[in-house]
């Protein structure tokens, strides 16, 4: 009965210990905006079985991947023994679930097994944080009390294990020396047993006692110390999953603050539904203009730093690491939180995220690429976070960098992000091949597709040449098709990605009327960048489209068989494609311009960083149009590099994007005469069989 006091307790004092710790998260959580509402829920169970449970993400590095998956794998058996143990502890029974028979047996082997093994992989993780030189465990966010702390959870995970192999080791000891039934199977322990031959059965039940109260001991001190550590996200991790944004990566989420001002804007009788009580600043300037998702994410991020590794920003030597990001938030609402729920949101200690935490220079290196979303064994999304604090500087600061201003000004006045007229927008139809759906609409006619050109499609000399050899496999395919021509605008992709989301709007709205007007339901695009918007973010503001990249477009025209193409004149050719970001992981399509590539009897050779793990060119989230911030090297520079390991001859991307920055590399490489740069639709257009 004593034992049984002592240990309720221990349980009462750490329940009632963690319950502080839970209120005081949940009076945060409170200081945070709303975020989405939480809806399909088959599908997030489906998200959370394969992400959090299969490990799906942690394994994109098989080796340590598959290490980490067994401690975690392992972990969830060994739970079924922790609730074990605080049945025996409450109940004073001993191996209180036994009556389970084989599955007890099965259960206890497994844990048995698993125990042995994270005890093994805990110590080459520490080796590895201790002794070798990893670089994503590395950076100026991870300073010495970081990797303490980390050190620190992995000993005690470490000293657990031992602890319950030492229970079920003395265990075994104890009933073989007894005499008495053993209940469950334990094939490590049952070895490790076999080393302690000298001992009494009076030892071996005092040490199995020890190594019990040990063992509960520890688990009820890491149950408390886990919030207060990197190591939370052994309780944060699998809700954070399931709590995922199911949304495609490239989508950025629509502010309805500003859809109701721009439709005022556009129509200042238009019905508005009433206003929030609380008028709220755009975007994100301090810890409480993020929203609850964003600070879930943050005490849910384990740090492990693969967001980092793989930022092309931080590649090159920038300031922007996304696992600081997180970090940052973290530690602000851990510095301001106790204010805010004193004082409200009116509480200021004069400091905030931006300035004081993010710099203007990391928040502006981003590409949007989405790597570290991708990355993230988590699912927390990085991109979100950075737009919203660039939504602040841009539209409540003006902080926008010069060059960007420019570009919102041009879009603003002449429809682009050059200073070019609108109306020299088909300039680029040399012969007048292209059909206008103004031309058609007039005789009566209607496209069953609307290509839409795009701005770089437009105006950019390189890319006009992609344009003009699409149109001509359109036009010799007899393809019923049309183009906005001098109506045509931007899409306003760029403006919302540099934080004008006041401009992307006016410009969504005002291209949804044209388009409902000449009533588009189909839209073919070769820029990823305007296939991502209208497809992903146009239908959040009444704009709904089948959209389809040029690259789908041109596969299924193959595959149908009414595309033929002379293998003869790129056969044997030595390729490499470059995955444009917004195409590949913002929307998930890889396979398209590969099997086009395939028809065209060329040699596809693989970067290093190939599909999902491609290494961005640079040009996203605003950069082509600004200078890049300081580093050891460009993003162009570093992809056009892996393109030249390959040794191919000629360089194939699908992005007008892509295409600039990849030119731009090869003659910074001094390879532009003998290597080059080709749209898929400037090869296809090669091999026309005419």
């Amino acid at each position: 009965m004593i034992r049984q006091l002592i240990f309720a307790g221990l349980l009462l004092l750490t329940l009632g210990a963690f319950s502080y710790t839970l209120l005081r998260l949940i009076a945060l959580f409170k200081q945070t905006r709303k975020g989405f509402p939480i809806k399909d829920i088959g599908k997030r169970i489906l998200i959370t079985l394969r992400v959090a449970i299969g490990q799906t993400k942690i394994m994109r590095k098989p080796v340590i991947g598959f290490m980490h998956a067994l401690v975690f794998w392992g972990f969830c058996v060994i739970l079924i023994g922790s609730v074990e143990v605080i049945i025996d502890g409450l109940a004073g029974t001993e191996r209180a679930l036994g009556f389970l028979g084989l599955a007890y047996d099965v259960i206890m082997a497994s844990g048995d097994i698993f125990a042995f093994l994270i005890l093994i992989f805990i110590i080459v993780f520490l080796f590895r944080r201790i002794f070798l030189n990893i670089k994503r465990f590395g950076g100026i966010e991870m300073k010495h009390k970081s990797h303490t702390d980390a050190n620190f959870a992995l000993s005690l995970i470490l000293l657990l294990m031992i602890s319950l192999l030492g229970v079920n080791t003395f265990y075994v000891l104890h009933a073989q020396l007894s005499g008495s039934d053993m209940v469950g199977v334990y094939p490590v322990s049952q070895i490790v047993a076999g080393w302690f031959g000298g001992l009494t059965d009076s030892n071996a039940h005092t040490l199995h006692d020890i190594n019990w109260w040990s063992h509960i001991v520890l688990i009820f001190f890491f149950a408390n110390y886990l919030p207060y550590s990197k190591h939370f996200h052994v309780f944060m991790s699998v809700p954070n999953v399931f709590l995922s944004r199911l949304e495609p990566l490239g989508k950025i989420i629509n502010m309805d603050s500003v859809t109701k001002e721009v439709k005022l804007m556009l129509d200042p009788n238009a019905e508005m539904p009433p206003e929030e009580e609380e008028v709220q600043r755009f975007g994100v300037l301090d810890v409480e203009d993020v929203n609850w998702k964003n600070y879930f994410d943050s005490l849910a991020c384990t740090q492990c730093g693969r967001c980092t590794e793989v930022c092309p920003a931080n590649q090159t030597g920038k300031k922007l690491s996304p696992r600081k990001l997180m970090m940052d938030i973290r530690a602000r609402m851990k510095e301001k939180g106790p204010g805010l729920i004193k004082e409200g949101r009116e509480f200021s200690d004069k400091k905030s995220l931006i300035k004081d935490f993010f710099t203007a220079e990391e928040i502006w290196a981003c590409t949007t690429c989405n790597a570290c979303a991708q990355e993230c064994p988590i699912n927390i999304n990085h991109p979100s976070l950075i737009v919203d604090l660039r939504r602040y500087i841009v539209m409540e600061e003006a902080g926008a960098p010069a060059e960007l201003n420019t570009v919102f000004s041009n879009i603003e006045n002449n429809g682009a992000p050059w200073q070019f007229s609108q109306e020299d927008r088909m300039n680029w139809d040399e012969n007048n091949e292209a059909k206008i759906i103004a031309d058609l609409k007039s005789r009566g006619e209607s496209p069953e597709y609307l290509v839409w050109i795009g701005s770089a499609g437009a105006f950019d000399d390189r890319y006009k040449k992609v344009t003009r050899a699409f149109i001509k496999i359109l036009n010799h395919l007899n393809i019923n098709y049309a183009v906005l021509g001098i109506e045509e605008s931007s899409s306003g992709d760029v403006a919302r990605r540099a934080g004008n989301e006041m401009l992307f709007q006016m410009q969504a709205m005002m291209n949804i009327e044209i388009l409902q007007g000449y009533g588009v339901h189909r839209i073919i695009t070769c820029d990823p960048h305007a296939y991502n918007t209208f497809k992903n973010e146009y239908p959040d503001i009444g704009g709904s489209y089948e959209v389809i990249h040029h690259s789908q477009f041109l596969n299924s025209l193959i595959d149908s068989g009414k595309l033929k193409l002379n293998t003869e004149i790129l056969k044997g050719k030595r390729i490499t494609y470059h995955d444009p970001c917004y195409l590949g992981r913002a929307n998930g399509e890889y396979q398209a311009p590969r099997e086009v590539l395939s028809n065209l009897g060329t040699h596809l050779v693989e970067m290093k960083r190939n599909k999902s793990f491609a290494l961005c060119c640079g040009a996203g989230g605003g950069q082509m149009f600004k200078e890049a911030e300081k580093g050891d090297k460009e993003i162009f520079v570093e992809r056009t590099d892996d393109a030249l390991e390959t040794g191919a001859e000629i360089i194939v991307t699908a992005c007008p994007y892509c295409m600039v920055m990849l030119t731009d590399g090869l003659k910074y490489a001094s390879k532009e005469e003998e290597i080059k740069t080709f749209d898929l639709a400037e090869l296809v257009a090669q091999a026309l069989e005419l």
